[in-house]
């Protein structure tokens, strides 16, 4: 049976890259003609892709969390004679008529048979991770082979007769800046990065800041320190709360766009994201889905549990996390202005808390202070909508009681 690939569809004017989110097949599979194969995100949001062949699938090219290009080869497929393989962008080939026995064949060109023989060929795990170390996968296909499987050493004799992105820019680039090394991202840092990269294209990031007393949240502190010891909830999880009240009043900062900018999707609840710093500058986000039908008792738990989750590196963002917490004042900074990245809406940046001086007659007062700093998507809320919510979040933080 012949060997085609599948590729990332083009399905939409100017897009150039997708998020593989999830497989769900897996190689040795049979699998039918428009049956969901695997899940990516682009600009127009996330979609299962379906199948454009009926056939067994060999084997994934790609894993989960991973930015390809648009028409790379993310999987093989074998499927019945005759099949055609179709090229990204277009509709699945029909299979063509069998050619009648007593028929000459055509003379098929050198380049379909050297790309024929590069989709059938086998590519073992080890080359398969060579391939990658290298940056090399979506052009597997165009390496000659010595043989029926494809080596390292064939890539390598690809590399050196100026294939792929090894030139002589590389070598020159050595020279001049001497010995260095080349890392793979991860794969959540390569998610984190398309999506950033998406804002930038999709996004009109405004940014406003306000700086907040924080009187009333020392003193609730110091009160459930008294009473509860180490088990007191942090003055982060208090500000969490207020978050939630004043997104709960504001639904376009539960909003988000779809179909193309055109629709402004306002969701019934609350899907609080908090920013997790990891080891080795990994930032993942957690998630407290439904925030605000939450108890105050129930609260600073849920918080909790998702924090550890992002802990243990998983990520928890989807679509309906409009707006995002990223406490930069545990880094030790005053403030800073986020990225908005997809699919929220906005970022809220708290940062360490200051000592204020505030005009008192004559004279002045001290009262600890933090500022807030939201990034905002332009599109979804205008500059009056995102004052209302700071005043909101200021008022909501000044005036903290502990619910009952």
């Amino acid at each position: 049976m012949p060997t085609v690939a599948i590729r990332i569809p083009q399905l939409g004017e100017g897009l150039q890259e997708s998020l593989v989110i999830e497989l769900f097949k897996n190689a040795g599979d049979q699998v039918k003609r428009d049956e969901p194969l695997y899940a990516m995100e682009t600009d127009k949001g996330t979609m299962d892709i379906e199948s454009p062949y009926d056939g067994v699938l060999t084997e994934w090219l790609v894993e989960e969390g991973t930015v390809h290009k648009i028409g790379a080869a993310i999987a093989h497929m074998e499927v019945a004679d005759g099949v055609e393989e179709m090229a990204a962008g277009h509709g699945p080939p029909e299979p063509s008529a069998a050619t009648p026995a007593t028929a000459t064949p055509a003379a098929a060109p050198a380049a379909e048979k050297t790309a024929a023989a590069g989709r059938n060929r086998a590519i073992p795990p080890r080359t398969r991770r060579y391939l990658r170390e290298k940056g090399l996968v979506d052009v597997a296909d165009q390496i000659p082979a010595a043989g029926n499987k494809l080596t390292p050493e064939d890539i390598d004799a690809y590399l050196a007769s100026g294939g792929g992105t090894k030139d002589e820019s590389a070598t020159e680039t050595a020279t001049e800046l001497g010995p260095f090394t080349d890392d793979g991202l991860s794969k959540n840092q390569q998610r984190l990065n398309y999506r950033m990269v998406r804002g930038i294209q999709l996004c009109v990031p405004v940014a406003a800041s306000l700086d907040v007393d924080f009187t009333a949240i020392e003193k609730a502190r110091s009160q459930l320190k008294a009473n509860l010891g180490d088990d007191a909830p942090s003055s982060l999880i208090m500000v969490l709360w207020c978050i939630t009240r004043a997104i709960e009043r504001h639904p376009a900062f539960r909003s988000t766009l779809v179909d193309e900018g055109r629709v402004r999707r306002t969701f019934d609840h609350v899907n609080l994201g908090i920013a997790v710093a990891l080891p080795d500058d990994v930032l993942l986000t957690a998630v407290v889905a439904d925030a605000d039908t939450l108890s105050w008792s129930d609260f600073p738990a849920a918080v909790a549990r998702q924090v550890e989750l992002a802990r243990g590196g998983e990520d928890q963002a989807n679509a309906a996390t409009t707006l995002s917490v990223s406490n930069i004042g545990s880094l030790g900074l005053r403030a800073g202005v986020a990225a908005v990245v997809p699919p929220a809406m906005g970022t809220i940046t708290l940062g360490r808390i200051f000592q204020r001086a505030v005009p008192d007659g004559d004279s002045y007062r001290f009262t600890p202070t933090a500022t807030f700093t939201l990034t905002f998507d332009h599109r979804v809320a205008n500059g009056a909508g995102a004052a209302s919510f700071l005043q909101e979040l200021d008022r909501e933080i000044r005036e903290f009681t502990l619910p009952t």
